[in-house]
Parts: C-alpha cells; structure tokens; sequence
C-alpha cells in the first residue's frame, strides 16, 4: 500500500507543506469479532479507551490546578484583609517624614550604623541651607551685622551649593559659628516667620563642634531631625502582632499632591498631620498666604473626597514644643481674630487650633480622633501610635477578620 505523511517547512516566505510518498509492504491480519473492528466514529474500541483515560487524566490535572488557583486567592484575600494601609498627609513640614523614621525606630530595625553614615551629608547640607537662608533673609530684612568682619564669612558661606557638600572642612565650620554667634543673624533667626527657615536650623547651629567631629555618626535625634523635601512616595509597612500596616507618605507640597491620587484605594485610615507652629508663617509656595489657613483648606478637601467615606481620619496636632516656644512671643490673636483666650497660653491656643479643624468636618457621625504630638519625641510617639493602633483595630475589627 501507499502511505502519505507530510512534513512542514518554515521558510523566510512563509510556510511550505511537502508530501512524501512511501510505499510500505501489505501486512495482514486476522479477521476479530465484530465488536472489535470499529466504532461509529471510526476508532478501535481500544483507541475509545485510552482516549476516555487521557481526557479524565486531564479533567483532574486541570480541576487540581484550579483548586490551588483558588485556594491561593483566598489566602491572598486573607492576607489582604489582614493589612491596615494608612496615609499620611499633610502640608509641607508638617512632620509626615519624621513620623515615618519614628515608625523604623519604633517598630522596625531603626537605624543601622550604615544608614547613620548616610545621613552625614544630609546634616552638613542641612546646616549650610538653614545659615544661607539667614544670609538671604538679613539682606531682605535689611538688618546690619554686628561684626562688619562676618561679610568675609557669609560670602564664603553664600560660595557653595548646599546641595552638593559632602564635607564639613574648617573654614566653614569656624565661618558658620561666627555666623551664628553674630546679634545680626539671631535677630534673622527671631524674625524667621518672615521667611523660610528649617526647624531644625537652631538645633544643628548650637551643636556644630560635635557635629563637625572627624568621627562624627548622626545620633537618632539628629535623623529625626533632618529636613529632606519628600518627592513622590514613600511606603514604610511593618507587622504589629500579626498585622501588616502600611504607610504611605506623600510630598506635602502643592506641587506634589496631584500623585496622592494613586494612594487613594483601600485606605483603612487617614493622618492628617498640621504643625501647631505655623499659626503665624507664610507658605513656601507662596509668600502671602498663611501655612495654617492652606492646611486648613487641605484638610476640609480631604475629608469630604468621596474615596474617605469609609476611612477613619485622625489629626494629629504636631510640633506642639514648637507652637510653646513660640506662643510667648508671637500671638494667635494676631493671626486668627477669631481666638479670644488668653496670650502666651500654649494649651489654649492649641485646642482653639484644633476646633477649627474640627469644626470643618461636615458629617456630624463622622468622629475626628485627635492627639498632640512632637513627631521628634520617640516616646511620644510611641504612645500616641499605640493609641492609635487600638484606634484602628477597634474599627475594623470585622472589616479586616482581626477577631
């Protein structure tokens, strides 16, 4: 007999079929019963048979493979249900970064004595912007230096990129301390709410001798300390008796908030956060509007956005050592009209803050939960935070199977 059989062949121009034609030797067999010959669809009974055990070999390959495709979604469900994402959000400054840190210090690895070289520079830069700032701002100001020779000193100060010094030499560690020492540049200092200034500026420029040290390591507070604009986001999530929380931080700025949207999904909890100390300063952004009033519409627009409606919102009230520091000297009254409690009272100046904020809520079921905080306080916030995270428990304790 004739026996066809064809081979494919791929080629540049497409496919190409090429039959061969083999004459094969006539075998016989023996004639079988009738049942054996074939079936209606042209196949030996034997044939039926193994085909009927290959399609139920592959029906239970395939009825296994899905039961494990399943299984693992519910334990993905589980696993989801059973992480708390919170965001973090905030005007500029507010101290949204330095609760982050307080979170890998508290409840994470902290710091290593790697990560601490890491921060070297970012102090030294911190130091060299916050007295830059001073220099511009006596200009502006139009206040004179008390030692005529501190010029020499600034314009060596004013020669560098704060954002590219890595080292921390002599010449400007003596020139930053004459600096800082001059009447001139305290009175900049005391003035700083017309003008830019990091919080940390007085904290560093009173330490410089330990920090210009040949073996100087950033201490914790000086990590918590730092100011680094937050660009993007940042999520730290850390496991707290078996429960994953996520936090996400955000840049505070205007320029960074169009990128919170992608934030928005599942969020259990919102951190509002809102510096106390701001009462009186001018935004960054803008030198004519005040901090705390664009904290204040912020804060309105989030809790009314239609993605928050299920989400507990917290305030946090922060840098409250600041707003006594400075509640002596510079008035609320001046600020906000509005308030009619005593001057030079930290206490009641804050819970006249806090109303206001609360007072933007317009759903009357809906619970603000607040606390006072100084986010460069570990113990502090390792109080608050635990009083938050029972917070947060409690709410949620069947929306995410924590009982």
């Amino acid at each position: 007999g004739l026996f066809f059989f064809s081979v494919f062949l791929i080629s540049p121009k497409g496919w190409s079929i090429l039959w061969i034609v083999r004459r094969t030797p006539v075998v016989t067999v023996a004639p079988r019963s009738r049942r054996s010959d074939k079936l209606d669809g042209g196949c030996s009974e034997e044939s039926a048979i193994m085909m009927a055990c290959c399609i139920s070999e592959e029906a239970k390959e395939q009825r296994r493979i899905n039961q494990e495709i399943e299984r693992q979604l519910r334990k993905d469900k589980r696993d989801a249900r059973r992480e708390l994402k919170l965001l973090l959000l905030g005007t500029g400054e507010s101290g949204k970064s330095t609760f982050i840190k307080q979170m890998r210090i508290i409840h994470g690895n902290g710091y290593s004595e790697e990560d601490k070289k890491g921060f070297i520079k970012l102090v030294y830069q911190n130091i060299f912007m916050a007295m830059q700032s001073m220099i511009k701002a006596r200009e502006m100001l139009k206040i004179p230096f008390r030692c005529p020779e501190n010029q020499e000193n600034a314009n060596l100060v004013m020669s560098v990129d704060y954002e590219t010094v890595m080292t921390f030499e002599k010449p400007y560690v003596d020139a930053i301390k004459q600096l800082w020492g001059d009447d001139g540049i305290q009175e900049c200092y005391d003035r700083r709410r017309e003008y830019q200034l990091t919080d940390s500026a007085k904290y560093y420029l009173t330490d410089v001798d330990r920090i210009a040290a040949p073996n100087y390591l950033p201490t914790q507070q000086d990590i918590l300390r730092v100011r680094v604009p937050t660009t993007g986001i940042i999520e730290y999530p850390f496991d707290l008796d078996s429960i994953i929380f996520r936090m996400v931080d955000v840049g505070g700025q205007r320029s960074e908030r169009r990128k919170w949207i992608h934030c928005f999904e599942n969020v259990t909890s919102i951190i509002f956060l809102v510096a106390l100390s701001e009462y009186d300063q001018i935004l960054f952004e803008s030198d004519n509007e005040n901090r705390m009033e664009e904290s204040k519409a912020l804060f309105k627009t989030i809790i009314t956005y239609p993605w928050f409606q299920n989400s507990s919102v917290i305030l946090f009230l922060n840098k409250k050592d600041l707003l006594e520091e400075k509640i002596m000297y510079s008035h609320l009254v001046d600020y906000f009209p509005e308030y009619d409690g005593p001057k030079k009272d930290a206490i009641h100046a804050r819970e006249f803050i806090l109303k206001m904020f609360v007072d933007l809520n317009p759903d009357s079921e809906k619970i603000i939960y607040s606390h006072f905080t100084c986010a460069t306080d570990t113990e502090n916030i390792r109080f608050v935070f635990a009083a938050v995270k029972d917070t947060i428990l409690q709410l949620n304790l069947k929306e995410y199977n924590l009982v």
